[in-house]
């Protein structure tokens, strides 16, 4: 974005299209004070745009953020869980012992970092990680030995295909008996707060109106989405939060997965 902001300007709004975020979408669609424009993509994107000064505010996975060059997180509002998560899973034919290789999902942007922590501390295990093209066939490419890291719908259509799987944000919350904060909105210092204000009431008003954001969004099962954002999803970025994001950013893990497994 231009350094010269000015009360025309139209922010550009990074996020992911996921049922997490519908409140979020629907806030930001629906505030009557907002000049935005919403650019609709995977993590990996979401990323990318705002590194390239393409989006002006962004919600990224919160495991990259001190990658990301002059960026401070804005709101009150996160995408965080203290218990499952259906949307971030393990997955495969082999008990934890037995893993040696871990597939992810493209998707997976988000929970690389968790699960890497995860087989480290409490799983105990080392296997080699492996940058998937698609999630689509896991079951039948798979060999013995072999989990992948899922998430969103890819999480959703193959959880029932393998044999077992492991929810990240329960096992996080066995481990570290804290909520897990997957995704938070950031954007570049000097951004005038009237802007990250009006963010936030955008927000606010997304939250406050989840049943009618799930009905416009089309979702298929209405009262089973609303369950889950209003029972399993937490959107308060807190300071118990806040404190366990820097605990886990300053713990050193780093995942750098390998490409064409084989």
């Amino acid at each position: 974005m231009n350094d010269v902001w000015t009360m025309a300007t139209v922010v550009k709004i990074a996020a992911v299209p996921y049922p997490e975020t519908i409140p979020f979408i629907y806030g930001i669609r629906h505030e009557d004070n907002f000049a935005a424009e919403l650019l609709l993509s995977s993590p990996a994107d979401c990323i990318e745009l705002y590194s390239a000064g393409q989006a002006d505010m962004a919600l990224v996975p919160a495991t990259a953020v001190p990658e990301l060059k002059g960026a401070q997180i804005i709101s009150e509002y996160c995408i965080a869980s203290s218990g499952p998560f259906r949307s971030a899973l393990l997955a495969s034919d082999s008990p934890l012992n037995d893993i040696a290789r871990i597939m992810i999902d493209p998707a997976a942007v988000a929970s690389v970092q968790l699960a890497g922590r995860l087989c480290r501390d409490l799983w105990k295990i080392s296997p080699e990680w492996f940058a998937l093209d698609t999630a689509d066939g896991l079951a039948a490419s798979a060999s013995a030995g072999d989990a992948f890291l899922l998430t969103g719908e890819n999480a959703d259509a193959n959880r029932s295909a393998f044999r077992y799987s492991y929810d990240l944000a329960a096992a996080w919350d066995e481990t570290a008996g804290q909520p897990f904060c997957f995704a938070v909105w950031v954007a570049r210092k000097g951004t005038p707060y009237a802007v990250t204000d009006t963010l936030q009431h955008a927000l606010t008003f997304g939250i406050e109106h989840t049943y009618e954001a799930i009905a416009e969004s089309g979702a298929e099962n209405v009262c089973d989405t609303y369950e889950y954002l209003t029972r399993d999803i937490d959107y308060l970025f807190d300071e118990q939060k806040h404190k366990a994001l820097k605990k886990f950013w300053d713990a050193g893990i780093k995942i750098v997965p390998r490409v064409n497994p084989g």
